[in-house]
């Protein structure tokens, strides 16, 4: 492993030089494959470094990864998640005419677009969300006639946004979410317009008609108002002519109420009265009925709710985000529905405890809680639920569940016997023909994938190995325990976003269990990117497919990238195998996440704990380790770096290459709960 970590600047200041050179000797507009390759040389040197893993002795640039050619000309362009850092210089994508595809997102590039990005005219999709990009959004992109697809989400874009994007004739996605952009919304006449996002942004006055269609969610965390949010203040409504009073005045005299509406008024008068008196007895008769049967009448929790996109998910192209990950949880409306039920079924509307767990609560004070929807997954809707006694606990409302009660009571009994400090406790099940509910304790600081991949901006506390290391370790504890209980008893759906944090964020494992309990229609793909290769019914996994998993979570913690990026037309990243590229070429520290960089008094823990990830992802399952020996191996390197680690005087680098020294350990974030699977 080549030492050292950060970017000195002299070493820099030497790229920027040669960059700068190389765009002199090739000038802007030059529209060969030789140009090309120059330019995209000049690229790598000015923001790609060594995570660009092209080889430059081949004189054709289409055999680079991440580039595809048409007609011996570069047309595409994806590095998404290659850890570019810095600013493009101009005269890059001057000799780039024939791009019709650029992906840059989920990397470290800032400053303002390159103004020579006008010259690409035949762009269509262009995808730089997720990045530090600044200043006003450029004149210069309102002449890609020919765009598609645009992206410019989760940068530092500021000013306010252009009349000119009607110039975008073409454009059917226009996400600008969580940017700072500021002012009205001009009005946009694009008809082919079927994606659009503004959330996130210091933006006011009314949505434009033409905007109007667009469901709430692209409008959030906004000032705007009109439809479909909120109404705009009304203006205030002239008087009536002749109404006024100075023209009663003049009268001499007030107008008098006729006899019709004097007759109306009474009689609405005794209407009203009456069905006061009809609410009231109403209400008694079914408060008289609650205390003489169990459970009269039952709140159905929705079934489908849409979910807001987050401030900072970092989605693929078409806005949506993997699994991944929510930051704030959508209020849910709970309806009361009313059903009639025979005495006996009324018996079995209970909710059944587990063990010592405290009974504080009934299933009449669950569906009466105001509830907040923190998830939608595969196995069905996580709702936050806070009972009027104080309690806050979470919910998972199951769907697709297949088997019989007789079954599901077995298998959520074993579930719920299941006694762990690194286990997400299971407290409580509801079963009924239409409904299954599981209750479980709420976890304040949401998921390891929120934290993980939640806001990457500049008000992010970086997260440190310390709290790294301290989840994989909590996590490869739970597991360890479920393998513990039996040979064939595996977790199956192990991912970041299945790994809950508490206040202090200690690591909990969830929805261990569930695969047993849903169809076969639930399961396919819901562990895209985790799961081994020899998998091929989700809902047999075996312990060895678990290891699997959880090498892949160490390798996102190690990281910062999640498992995959296929999202649109953009092809899919296998993080495994790019880790295990960039190792076997001696670049061991590109594979770190910036955050971790920081930190030079645990290189040797973190390269071992990368190794221990490796191990783990083995293709063949009798190569990785077991669950036991993961746990023994982060015990032993976690001991070794944590007196260095928590020394008050610690050395860290800043990203700028500078040393400085600190007196506190940075933390992460506390992003908002979420349980789902």
């Amino acid at each position: 492993m080549k030492s050292g970590f950060g970017f000195a600047k002299p070493l820099m200041e030497v790229l920027q030089l040669i960059t700068f050179l190389l765009l002199v000797f090739f000038p802007l507009g030059k529209s060969d494959l030789a140009a090309e390759r120059t330019a995209l040389i000049a690229l790598r040197l000015a923001v790609g470094g060594r995570s660009l893993l092209w080889n430059t002795t081949d004189q054709s640039p289409c055999r680079w990864q991440g580039i595809t050619c048409e007609n011996n000309r570069v047309t595409v362009l994806r590095l998404p998640g290659n850890g570019l850092i810095g600013q493009i210089p101009v005269g890059i994508f001057g000799n780039l005419t024939q791009l019709h595809t650029l992906s840059l997102r989920l990397n470290a590039l800032t400053g303002p677009l390159p103004s020579d990005l006008a010259a690409s005219t035949d762009l269509r999709n262009l995808y730089l969300q997720g990045n530090f990009f600044s200043g006003e959004i450029p004149s210069s992109l309102f002449g890609l006639k020919k765009l598609v697809r645009l992206n410019l989400a989760l940068n530092n874009f500021s000013g306010g946004i252009s009349p000119s994007f009607n110039n975008l004739t073409r454009l059917a996605t226009l996400y600008l979410q969580s940017n700072k952009l500021t002012g009205p919304i001009p009005e946009l006449s694009l008809t082919n317009l079927g994606q659009f996002n503004v959330s996130f942004n210091q933006l006011n006055g009314p949505i434009p008609s033409s905007l109007q269609k667009f469901k709430a969610d692209s409008f959030l965390s906004t000032s705007l108002c009109g439809s479909p949010l909120s109404p705009c203040p009304n203006e205030a409504v002239p008087p009536a002519s002749g109404g006024s009073s100075s023209n009663n005045s003049n009268s001499g005299g007030k107008k008098k109420l006729s006899g019709g509406a004097i007759a109306g008024i009474a009689i609405g008068s005794v209407v009203a009265f009456l069905l006061i008196l009809l609410i009231l007895f109403l209400l008694c008769g079914k408060k008289s009925s609650r205390k003489t049967n169990d459970i009269a009448t039952m709140k159905q929790l929705p079934s489908e709710v849409e979910i807001p996109r987050e401030k900072h998910i970092r989605g693929g192209e078409n806005g949506n985000s993997n699994s991944s990950e929510y930051s704030g949880a959508a209020t849910a409306a709970v309806s009361a529905v009313t059903t009639s039920k025979t005495a006996a079924d009324s018996k079995n509307k209970k909710l059944i405890f587990f063990g010592n767990a405290a009974r504080v609560f009934d299933l009449e004070d669950l569906l009466r809680a105001s509830a907040e929807v923190l998830g939608k997954g595969t196995f069905g809707t996580a709702y936050k639920a806070i009972l009027e006694v104080g309690t806050t606990v979470a919910v998972k409302r199951l769907k697709d569940v297949t088997i019989s009660e007789r079954e599901f009571r077995e298998k959520i009994e074993a579930v719920g016997s299941m006694n762990h400090e690194n286990l997400v406790p299971l407290r409580a099940y509801y079963y009924s023909r239409d409904e299954k509910l599981l209750v479980y304790d709420f976890m304040p600081n949401g998921s390891l994938s929120a934290l993980l991949h939640g806001n990457r901006g500049a008000g992010r506390t970086p997260l440190n190995w310390e709290t790294r290391s301290g989840i994989a370790l909590g996590a490869a504890r739970g597991i360890e325990y479920l393998h513990s209980q039996g040979s064939t008893v595996s977790h199956g759906n192990i991912k970041s976003s299945n790994i809950l944090l508490t206040k202090s964020y200690d690591a909990r494992v969830s929805d261990f269990g569930l695969a047993q309990l849903v169809g076969p229609t639930a399961t396919p793909n819901r562990v895209a990117g985790y799961r081994a290769p020899e998998v091929i019914d989700a809902r047999k996994v075996s312990q060895k497919a678990d290891v699997y998993s959880f090498g892949v979570l160490l390798l996102e913690l190690l990281t910062g990238k999640p498992p995959t990026h296929a999202i649109l037309n953009e092809e899919g990243v296998d993080l495994p195998r790019w880790v295990q590229s960039v190792v076997r070429d001696e670049w061991t520290s590109e594979v770190f996440d910036l955050e971790l960089l920081r930190y030079q008094t645990v290189e040797e823990e973190m390269v071992q704990l990368l190794q221990l990830a490796i191990d783990c992802c083995a293709q063949y399952p009798d190569k990785r380790p077991s669950m036991a020996e993961v746990t023994r191996r982060i015990e032993d390197l976690r001991q070794s770096s944590l007196g260095q680690f928590q020394d008050s005087q610690a050395d860290v680098v800043d990203e700028d290459g500078s040393s400085r020294r600190t007196n506190s350990i940075d933390s992460g974030p506390a992003p908002s709960s979420l349980m789902m699977d």
